[in-house]
């Protein structure tokens, strides 16, 4: 098979000296980001989210074995960094500094500029259309990775971004060609290297499916993945990862075309009542031959079912673009968020958004998370939102509410003086 390339071919010179190692791809690790992880709502199980984080933590353990020089962080964005402004492919982040930015923390890391302008001139003399950015400021994706897994080791980075929720996606073919080729210049390099692929694994946030994620989809991906048959997930279409609320899975794809066809192992997978969190690790190589109850449960053969095409997330429409900028802005300005309780009509007018549309926003202060449960088109999506940008500024602004909400109480139980018993 194509993706039998990889490991040994990473480890040796290109002049076939096998004795010679240079670079070489020591950690390989997919990882779940959930928003949930960081902002805790109520709707969640809380032994859920530390079982991720405990996983997570676990694989940074592995790097302190295996003693990476940099780590390249696979990812996408949620709306957050690139917008609708500008939407590449894929892209490097070459910069001194790799920032990221949720739920009110803020992450800056060195990144491995040798590693990234390498990266960045070779793969695009390689047929890639890299784009490039010295100053984007990343989100959860990888927020989560160096929250999680990195910690404060001193292990500079190299984040890639890929598009997974702006169609037209690239095809998870066309990712493995270009984990191919990242691997390429790894082996022709001094660096040990860790790969962190982060997003996955089923969930439809912001849609009408998002209580229910595709868990039998999951445990099919889990169980080729054991096996070391990613050639299985290679196989598969955009239009059919969207099918699943899998679209995320893409940059797991560009790890399977660096490491090659290398059986994971499952370190954790929690099925929340709206995704399924995964953690798993491809290198180093710990199994001990059990495989894990998902996979082991798994159907022999996964049957689509759908429309073809993109169903759940689509590039929206132009005319919706006042409401998405809206929905955007709010996340990054608290004080649009605090004017968004209180005053729409100047927001409406700011926005130049007629104020009649721009009623639809009344329902982000709709706390009620039932009605994410119900199965229904939400009011903002109706309304030309883009199902996870929505979903993102909900979680935050809810996020606001609850803060307000407490700060309030906090000011309220100062001023009152404690009664006095004779």
């Amino acid at each position: 098979m194509e993706l039998e390339w990889g490991l040994r071919d990473v480890c040796r010179q290109s002049d076939g000296n096998e004795g010679a190692i240079m670079g070489k791809i020591v950690a390989a690790i997919g990882t779940v980001h959930a928003p949930q992880l960081f902002v805790r709502p109520p709707s969640e199980d809380l032994a859920q989210l530390d079982a991720d984080i405990a996983a997570m933590r676990l694989m940074g353990k592995d790097l302190d074995e295996v003693k990476p020089d940099v780590a390249i962080v696979i990812g996408n964005d949620h709306m957050e960094t690139f917008f609708l402004s500008s939407v590449p492919t894929f892209a490097v982040m070459s910069g001194e500094r790799a920032r990221a930015e949720f739920a009110r923390k803020t992450y800056d890391l060195p990144i491995h500029q040798g590693l990234a302008e390498d990266l960045l001139d070779t793969l695009v003399n390689s047929n890639f259309d890299m784009a490039y950015s010295q100053d984007a400021v990343l989100g959860h994706a990888f927020a989560a990775v160096y929250e999680w897994i990195i910690e404060d080791r001193k292990i500079p980075v190299v984040p890639i971004f890929e598009n997974a929720y702006l169609p037209p996606l690239p095809t998870a073919r066309r990712c493995a060609e270009l984990g191919k080729a990242i691997a390429k210049v790894i082996a022709k390099r001094p660096e040990r290297v860790a790969i962190i692929a982060s997003g996955g694994m089923s969930h439809f946030p912001g849609t009408w499916k998002y209580p229910q994620p595709d868990f039998e989809f999951d445990y099919w991906a889990i169980a080729q993945m054991e096996k070391g048959n990613n050639e299985a997930l290679l196989n598969l279409t955009s239009e059919q990862l969207d099918v699943v609320g899998n679209t995320e899975m893409l940059s797991w794809m560009i790890m399977f075309g660096a490491i090659g066809n290398l059986p994971g192992e499952l370190i954790t997978y929690q099925p929340t009542w709206h995704h399924g969190h995964a953690v798993m690790r491809f290198l180093p190589d710990k199994r001990t031959g059990k495989l894990s109850a998902e996979g082991a449960k798994a159907p022999k053969e996964y049957k689509f079912k759908g429309s073809e095409g993109y169903e759940f997330y689509k590039h929206p429409s132009p005319t919706a673009y006042k409401l998405n900028k809206i929905l955007y802005d709010l996340r990054f300005k608290p004080s649009l968020r605090v004017r968004l309780i209180n005053d729409i009509p100047s927001v409406a007018a700011e926005y130049g958004m007629p104020v009649e549309e721009a009623k639809v926003l009344e329902t982000l202060q709709d706390e009620d998370i039932e009605k994410f449960r119900n199965g229904t088109v939400h009011p903002l999506v109706k309304a030309g939102a883009h199902p996870l940008g929505m979903w993102m500024s909900v979680i935050v602004f809810h996020a606001e509410l609850r803060r307000l909400r407490a700060q309030a109480q906090s000011a309220k139980a100062g001023t009152e003086k404690p009664s006095v018993t004779h």
